[in-house]
């Protein structure tokens, strides 16, 4: 076998499945066939041309539906039916493969379809509860069938697109940006104590805010997320400004006390956004003037990556209040309805726990109450 030979036997071109559209061009080519003279009838490979298929395929599937009828004179002969074939394949695509496991399950069907569409979960979050809790339906299965259950469309009332991100995965595009001035003030993240980098212990929060829409208000949400036990805070704030952000840790403060701020909040790592520039007002204390009440880290200039865990949880925030719609239509309460069930989201990276059982599990009583207090 020559070179040639082996790269066509490789590279078959891979034929395509009919469809009920092109076995009704079949029927229609075959009934016009019927009425024709002999010498003017279209070939097979003529009409294989015209599908889109191969020789082959058009003989299977001319087998697949062939039907005998009679003429107006009571004569039987043989045509092709594109009901009678679609009926076939049909029949035959259910045999493929194993049966469907979530069939007849009616309460997994309505449990998955309540958790995404009503409570928002991912599929991700629905099985690892079920693995974790125990799962009282008949249907077990792995988080990747029941995406590829929602891809093919078996559930009747959720599709892709009503999943989190929409079954699209995207891809960053690398931009040429002008390099920025680094802040001649702050400590940077190179600086940060390890077990802040290394997510060691509790109490290394990373900060940002989630700005409304353009023209829609100043309104915006302060966010706060432990790095290791990724226990969330949203603050809602008037305007994205350092006064605002000086008016929350403020009040953190005095409702805590300065030791106890200082215990959970040891350091705190934030970008470059002009509401966190002034580090040293930001790190003073409110009671205790020649001690700092926690400690401020700036990540480096379009470094995104290195608050890798802020970022994720404003995607969270987004399942609720999605981009260019104003924060200021949102009361406080509805701010603390979104921490809280994200707090008692499960999540993979904590072994299929929420943020709040690690720190109920994890932390003393006491922080747990300073904690709950900032909640």
């Amino acid at each position: 076998m020559n070179q040639k030979q082996f790269t066509n036997i490789t590279h078959k071109k891979k034929e395509k499945h009919l469809t009920f559209a092109d076995r009704m061009k079949i029927e229609n080519l075959e009934d016009s066939n019927q009425i024709l003279p002999k010498e003017k009838r279209m070939t097979r490979k003529e009409m294989a041309k015209i599908i889109g298929c191969g020789l082959s395929s058009l003989y299977r599937e001319l087998r697949r539906g062939r039907v005998t009828l009679r003429d107006y004179h009571w004569k039987e002969y043989t045509t092709y039916s594109a009901h009678v074939a679609q009926e076939d394949y049909d029949l035959q695509a259910t045999n493929k493969g194993p049966q469907l496991k979530l069939q007849a399950d009616y309460k997994f069907v309505n449990h998955v379809e309540t958790k995404i569409l009503k409570e928002k979960w991912s599929p991700d979050a629905i099985i690892m509860d079920l693995e974790k809790n125990g799962n009282p339906f008949d249907t077990e299965i792995s988080t990747r069938t029941l995406y590829h259950y929602i891809e093919r469309e078996f559930f009747l009332n959720v599709t892709i697109t009503d999943l989190p991100r929409r079954g699209k995965q995207r891809r960053r595009k690398k931009k040429k940006v002008q390099p920025r001035i680094k802040i001649p003030f702050g400590k940077d993240i190179t600086n940060r104590p390890k077990e802040a980098d290394n997510r060691l212990e509790f109490g290394h929060w990373e900060m940002d805010t989630v700005e409304s829409g353009r023209k829609t208000g100043t309104a915006c949400l302060l966010t706060l997320i432990d790095r290791k036990h990724r226990f969330s805070l949203i603050f809602k704030l008037r305007s994205q400004t350092q006064k605002e952000v000086h008016r929350v840790l403020d009040s953190l403060e005095r409702e805590l006390g300065t030791e106890e701020f200082s215990q959970t909040f040891k350091t705190i790592t934030v970008d470059n956004g002009g509401e966190f520039l002034d580090s040293q007002s930001l790190e003073k204390s409110i009671q205790k003037i020649n001690e700092p009440r926690t400690n401020i880290y700036y990540c480096r200039p379009y470094a995104s990556h290195e608050r890798g865990s802020n970022e994720q949880m404003h995607t969270l925030i987004r399942r609720f209040i999605p981009k260019g719609n104003a924060i200021s239509n949102y009361s406080k309460d509805c701010v603390k309805e979104i921490k809280n069930w994200i707090n008692n989201y499960p999540r993979r990276l904590l072994d299929s726990y929420t943020s709040m059982e690690r720190i109920k599990s994890e932390i003393n009583p006491k922080i747990q109450q300073s904690l709950m207090k900032c909640a």
